[in-house]
């Protein structure tokens, strides 16, 4: 008996990461080869911007995705996350010229207000939500907070693709395929202080650590280039990451509804319960195992004291966010 399909909100679906991701969304990459899928996509109400979704919309039909069972674009927040059962927050506002992260937070914020909202009061009884738009740790707590029925654990923000970008400049150190990485782990925020851990990440079943001995690389050369990738890609190409988003958040939401091995993990920013010295209230990339019931935070790693250090510097920067947007979280 073929399933029942799920509806899938996609915020800015016209915009380059939704290019990249709806086919990949109605292909069964997220949810499944036999998951059917009915893509709800909003965009700006604005001439322009909804011509592209049509246009977009009309590329989908045109590659006859069997598991694609309808779809509906729309202006309206309300009508986007109407029985939704996964918001996948995409769309925000870019940083301008001279703006400053705070300035961004600040401008995203409501936005991102009005959306929780709207799928506190029209998202399906099982809705889940996952935040890519920039700055998503702090934009998932913002969220959050204005669904104020939806459960906590259902917000989740994005640092897979940083998993991602640690994983290949690992395995280019070591000179291995990338699947010889395994475990790799993002603590804290999705920003230019986020940890890469090349403590409990594995390199052929090892501590990459151990594999990769040169520890100025480790501790310099790889964190600022995971770090600063998102710049580096913006300067070689004139434009944001887009494809690599995409596939992120492919990844992330696949690894959220399959279940892992006890002992796995993957980089998943959750609401924090203490773990990790981490306050509670805020969202936080940790090792996250996804169960049959949810997820929980994969406990008991150690960290090393240039690690330990890093993580406390964002951990400090998530709660000064916090404090810019401490106004919406009413």
């Amino acid at each position: 008996m073929s399933k029942a399909p799920i509806r899938v909100a996609v915020t800015g679906a016209a915009g380059q990461i939704g290019y990249a991701l709806l086919p990949r969304i109605a292909s069964g990459q997220m949810f499944g080869p036999d998951q059917p899928v009915i893509l709800q996509l909003l965009e700006l109400p604005m001439e322009k911007a909804m011509a592209a979704l049509e246009g977009v919309a009309m590329e989908l039909d045109d590659c006859a995705f069997p598991l694609l069972h309808s779809m509906v674009l729309t202006s309206d927040v309300n009508v986007a996350f109407k029985d939704v059962n996964w918001a996948l927050l995409v769309g925000s506002k870019p940083r301008g010229p001279g703006m400053e992260r705070n300035d961004l937070i600040k401008e995203n914020g409501p936005i991102f207000v009005g959306q929780g909202k709207a799928i506190n009061d029209h998202g399906a009884a099982d809705v889940r939500v996952a935040v890519v738009g920039n700055p998503c740790n702090t934009n998932a707590l913002i969220a959050m907070h204005a669904a104020k029925d939806v459960p906590d654990e259902r917000f989740t923000a994005m640092t897979r693709l940083d998993q991602n970008r640690a994983t290949a400049q690992l395995a280019a150190k070591a000179g291995v395929a990338s699947t010889e990485v395994s475990h790799t782990l993002i603590w804290g925020n999705h920003s230019a202080t986020q940890v890469p851990d090349y403590v409990n990440t594995r390199i052929g079943g090892k501590s990459a650590g151990e594999v990769i001995t040169d520890r100025e690389w480790l501790q310099g050369e790889f964190f600022t280039t995971v770090q600063q990738r998102g710049a580096a890609i913006i300067k070689a190409r004139g434009l944001s990451s887009a494809a690599s988003a995409a596939g992120g958040l492919v990844d992330h939401v696949h690894d959220l509804v399959h279940p892992q091995a006890e002992g796995d993990w993957r980089s998943v920013c959750v609401p924090s319960d203490g773990s990790y010295g981490v306050p509670a209230g805020l969202i936080s990339s940790f090792p996250v195992r996804a169960t049959a019931k949810g997820y929980e935070i994969v406990q008991g790693l150690e960290l090393d004291d240039f690690l330990r250090a890093r993580l406390d510097a964002t951990v400090g920067e998530l709660q000064r966010e916090k404090e810019v947007v401490a106004d919406l979280l009413g």
